[in-house]
């Protein structure tokens, strides 16, 4: 269990995709990792793309980064709604300023461009976000996963078993 005593936050909101909050959450814990589920609102339960419900614990303007050594955003559409949070921005902003992982999958590089920390960043993501990431100053790439700094980067649903063995050793 190489990630025993980490605290990661991972972020919901309705219509995540699914998979993409599930397995790398399932993952975390197998490596031994204490995981919060924080949404814009506690104790909600939101419901993903596919139809499988995932509830919040806590809301995340009531985090503080200090507390975490990580944090993941799930992509679907669900990141373009949690961008919209300043305790969401600040959070990622906060984790990422004290260059502790921060792992962006499929569309949650929206999450990352409105907590200002892709500029200068390798990035990936779906397609449908390429240009946002351009624009916010990211180089586009076309990869399964990587890290690069304190972002781990994750494609697509396919790509999520390198996305998560990028998360884990980031976080280890």
């Amino acid at each position: 269990m190489r990630l025993q005593g980490k605290r990661v936050v991972v972020l919901l909101e309705r219509s995540f995709e699914d998979l993409e909050f599930w397995v790398p959450t399932m993952r975390l814990r197998e490596e031994g990792a204490e995981v919060t589920i924080a949404a814009p609102e506690a104790k909600r339960t939101y419901t993903g793309k596919n139809g499988v419900p995932a509830t919040s614990e806590v809301a995340a303007r009531d985090l503080s980064a200090d507390d975490f050594d990580g944090i993941v955003v799930p992509g679907g559409w669900a990141p373009d709604k949690l961008r919209r949070y300043e305790g969401v921005t600040s959070l990622v902003a906060n984790l990422y300023a004290q260059e502790k992982p921060v792992g962006l999958i499929c569309h949650a590089g929206l999450v990352g461009i409105s907590a200002g920390i892709v500029e200068g960043h390798r990035s990936t993501g779906s397609l449908g976000i390429k240009d946002d990431l351009v624009n916010a100053g990211a180089t586009w790439v076309d990869e399964a996963a990587f890290q690069d700094g304190a972002i781990v980067w994750g494609r697509v649903v396919k790509d999520i078993p390198d996305f998560c063995r990028e998360l884990v050793d980031a976080l280890a």
